[in-house]
C-alpha cells in the first residue's frame, strides 16, 4: 500500500462511534449555528489553556485575521513574521491591509530569530506574529520583551502547536492573543475546517465576537464594523470537544513516533547527512510534522517513490519568493536561512495512528536510499 505523510482513516476507524455520535447530537439539538457545542468547546479549550476567553471561528486563517483586527491592526501597519511558514499566516496579515515584514529564522530549529525581529521593527510596526513551527514554540521571552519596549501587540500563530509548551507555558498563552487552526491534519484536528482565538483580554474577546458575527452583538443589529461571517460550525465544535479530551494522548503518541524515527535513523543522521528535528531547550515538542533535512532532498523524495512512499515538503516555497508577494520587494538571498531550508527540508509520515510497521517501512527505505546516494 502507498504510504503518505498523513492519513486520518486509521484514527476514524478507532473513533468512528464517538464522531458519529457527535454529529447525531448536533443534528438532534435543534440548533446548527452558534449553539451549545460551540459554547462548550470555547469554554473547554480556554480551560485547557487556563486562559479567560476562546472565540471559535471558521478556520485558522480567519483566526489570525480576526485576531489582528481585534488587536487594532489594520491598513498602514506593519506586522513582523516569518517567511518559513504556511502561506495563510501571511495571507491573513495581508487581508487586514497590513504589510507583512519578514524576519529570518534560526538554522538549528527553523524558528524565528529574535535578533532578526528586532532589526525588522520600524516606527510603522504594530504587531509581531511569531509562528510556533512544526510543533514547538518560538523563543517567546525576547519577543515579548521587544513587544513591550516598542508597544507592539503579539499574536501567536499556534496552528502547528496545540499542546506544545515553552518553559512550562502552553502555546497560546504567552502573547496578547493566539490563533489556532483545527484543519484535519492538525494535532487537534476537526473533520473539516475550524479555528479559534484565545485571549485573556476582555476587550479583545468582545471585539472578536463582534468581528466573527457581522459586527453584531445582537441579531440583526450591527454595532461596529468591520464585520465578517466567520463562525465555528456546531458539528465541528462537538467533534473537537470529544477530541480535546484525547489531545494529550495524541501528543504522547506523536512523541513515540518521533522517538522511533530518531532511533531508527540514528545511523544515517548527522551534520553531513540527514538532519533530524532539533528540540530547543525549554520546549516540549508535539511533532505536528516531522521535518528532516538533507542537501539532496529532491533526489531522496524521488527515489522513495519507487518504494510507494510519497513525502511532503513543509514548505517548498518561502512566502517572500511567491509571485503573490513580490510587491513586498524581497530579493533572492534576502532571507538566506529560510531560502536554504526550503531547498533541503521534507516531512516524514507523522500522525498518532501511524502503524509501527508502516513507520518501519519508511525508516528502512530511507536508510537504503541514504546509504546509496
Amino acid at each position: 500500500m502507498a504510504i503518505r505523510v498523513w492519513d486520518y482513516l486509521p484514527e476514524y476507524e478507532k473513533e468512528r462511534t464517538d464522531v458519529l455520535d457527535a454529529v447525531e447530537k448536533v443534528f438532534e439539538s435543534g440548533q446548527l449555528i452558534l449553539g451549545e457545542s460551540v459554547r462548550r468547546f470555547e469554554e473547554e479549550f480556554a480551560a485547557y489553556h487556563r486562559t479567560r476567553h476562546c472565540t471559535g471561528v471558521d478556520n485558522g486563517t480567519n483566526a489570525i485575521k480576526l485576531g489582528l483586527q481585534a488587536l487594532g491592526v489594520g491598513p498602514g501597519d506593519e506586522v513582523v513574521t516569518v517567511s518559513n511558514t504556511a502561506a495563510p499566516t501571511v495571507v491573513a496579515i495581508d487581508s487586514v491591509g497590513a504589510t507583512p515584514v519578514f524576519a529570518d529564522v534560526r538554522e538549528d530549529d527553523h524558528l524565528v530569530d529574535p535578533e532578526q525581529v528586532a532589526a525588522a521593527i520600524t516606527p510603522r510596526t504594530r504587531a509581531l506574529v511569531p509562528v510556533h513551527l512544526y510543533g514547538q514554540c518560538a523563543d517567546m521571552a525576547p519577543l515579548t520583551r521587544l513587544a513591550a519596549e516598542h508597544g507592539l501587540a503579539v499574536l501567536e500563530d499556534c496552528a502547528q502547536a496545540h499542546g506544545a509548551r515553552h518553559h512550562g507555558r502552553l502555546a497560546g498563552t504567552m502573547g496578547h492573543a493566539a490563533a489556532f487552526s483545527f484543519y484535519p491534519t492538525k494535532v487537534l484536528g476537526a473533520y473539516g475546517d475550524g479555528g479559534a482565538v484565545l485571549t485573556g483580554d476582555d476587550t479583545v474577546d468582545g471585539n472578536l465576537r463582534r468581528l466573527r458575527y457581522y459586527g453584531m452583538e445582537e441579531r440583526y443589529y450591527v454595532v461596529r464594523t468591520p464585520g465578517h461571517n466567520c463562525r465555528l460550525d456546531e458539528v465541528q465544535a462537538e467533534i473537537l470537544r470529544r477530541k480535546l479530551g484525547r489531545l494529550d494522548d495524541y501528543i504522547e503518541r506523536r512523541r513515540e513516533v518521533a522517538d522511533r524515527y530518531a532511533e531508527g535513523l540514528a545511523g544515517v543522521a548527522g551534520p553531513s547527512g540527514l538532519r533530524l528535528p532539533s528540540v530547543t531547550e525549554g520546549n516540549d515538542h508535539v511533532y505536528y510534522v516531522y521535518v528532516v533535512r538533507h542537501p539532496r532532498r529532491d533526489e531522496i523524495i524521488e527515489r522513495l517513490r519507487a518504494y510507494d512512499i510519497h513525502l511532503n515538503i513543509s514548505y517548498p516555497w518561502p512566502v517572500h519568493t511567491m509571485t503573490g508577494f513580490e510587491r513586498l520587494g524581497y530579493a533572492e538571498g534576502s532571507l538566506p536561512v529560510t531560502e536554504r531550508l526550503a531547498r533541503e527540508i521534507f516531512s516524514l509520515p507523522m500522525y498518532p495512528s501511524l502503524p509501527p510497521d508502516t513507520q518501519d517501512r519508511v525508516i528502512e527505505a530511507l536508510r537504503e536510499v541514504l546509504t546509496t546516494l
